[in-house]
């Protein structure tokens, strides 16, 4: 029998914070700048902003979060990449979005050639406006096999977009017609607008909704039941989908691998305490239907690469991405 998935954290580090602060040698004398590739209200701005405060706390320091969305989140992540390594410029994002970039054609830097800092993994999740005549998934597929039915999402490789791709390739022949908006915020308000039939984006951007009474969720995009905090169970897509292909998409803090020394061993020292250990993390995680678990470095890059490698594949086998996800070691899902 399956078991529920759980809004759970796990705490990787057991050091106290004044011995991670001790250990650090880098001290920010001026405000640090984490570029948001994406617009603000969506599910990377908003745990974003949750991790900034507790940076700006653990190096006496203010972290400023700068949105700037464009292009799928390259555009935010090339002006991280463009401006100078000294560690006072960071990016933020998914992982498996970060990392599909050069398969993209968008912008030609690996996943290794970032030190990647991860925290919560955000599950897409399949919503109809509350009044919508689809009961459940069942239905929804249904309506996709006979017409076109549209869908809001926040770009080519969106949380959403991800998953309507792995829906498509469990179930070839449906039609649904992608309807892109700047974020995933913007992308579940279209949806409860009636701009569209239904959204894919993650439970965090929906919850506000689900819980408001305005969208009800039809399906979580895993191979577990979501339970969500004010609403109840969502059940797994596989309940009528076998085949599709999910993993934990995990978001996080992005710095080039080439920044200062001190600069990356301060920030593992405070990711591996203070931000392992956050209550506000996981309070945050528990309200939001996210999974809280950070990790960093190379136990970060082995977390991610699943979902990189769904999304990578996925894009290049549809003819959406003109590279080969292998040639920049993105394993074969």
């Amino acid at each position: 029998m399956k078991q529920s998935l759980k809004i759970v954290s796990l705490a990787l580090a057991t050091l106290a914070v004044p011995a991670a602060l001790a250990a650090q040698d880098w001290k920010p004398t001026e405000p640090v700048t984490i570029i948001v590739p994406w617009s603000a209200g969506g599910s990377t701005d908003t745990v974003t902003r949750v991790v900034a405060g507790e940076l700006s706390e653990a190096f006496g320091q203010n972290f400023v979060i700068v949105n700037q969305p464009g292009a799928s989140g390259s555009t935010g992540t090339r002006a991280v990449w463009d401006a100078p390594h000294d560690g006072m410029t960071f990016a933020a994002g998914a992982a498996a979005d970060l990392g599909a970039y050069p398969v993209l054609g968008n912008l030609d830097v690996t996943l290794d050639q970032w030190r990647l800092y991860l925290h919560v993994a955000n599950p897409a999740m399949v919503s109809v406006r509350s009044d919508s005549e689809f009961q459940d998934f069942g239905q929804l597929l249904e309506a996709m096999k006979a017409s076109e039915v549209t869908v809001a999402s926040a770009g080519l490789s969106s949380a959403g977009a991800i998953a309507m791709q792995a829906i498509e390739a469990a179930a070839p022949g449906i039609k649904y017609r992608q309807i892109v908006y700047e974020g995933g915020n913007p992308a579940v308000i279209a949806t409860v607008a009636g701009e569209t039939q239904f959204t894919a984006q993650t439970a965090t951007e929906q919850v506000d909704m689900v819980r408001a009474g305005r969208l009800r969720p039809l399906a979580v995009v895993a191979d577990q039941p979501l339970e969500l905090d004010g609403f109840g169970t969502v059940p797994p897509i596989t309940d009528w989908l076998e085949g599709v292909a999910s993993a934990p998409n995990y978001f996080g803090i992005f710095i080039p691998a080439d920044a200062p020394k001190e600069v990356l061993d301060s920030m593992d020292a405070v990711w591996g305490d203070k931000i392992a250990n956050s209550e506000v993390m996981k309070k945050f995680a528990a309200e939001r239907g996210a999974l809280f678990k950070a990790t960093w470095g190379e136990a970060a890059e082995a977390a991610a690469m699943p979902m990189l490698s769904i999304n990578a594949w996925q894009q290049y086998e549809s003819g959406a991405a003109p590279n080969d996800p292998s040639q920049y070691g993105i394993p074969k899902p």
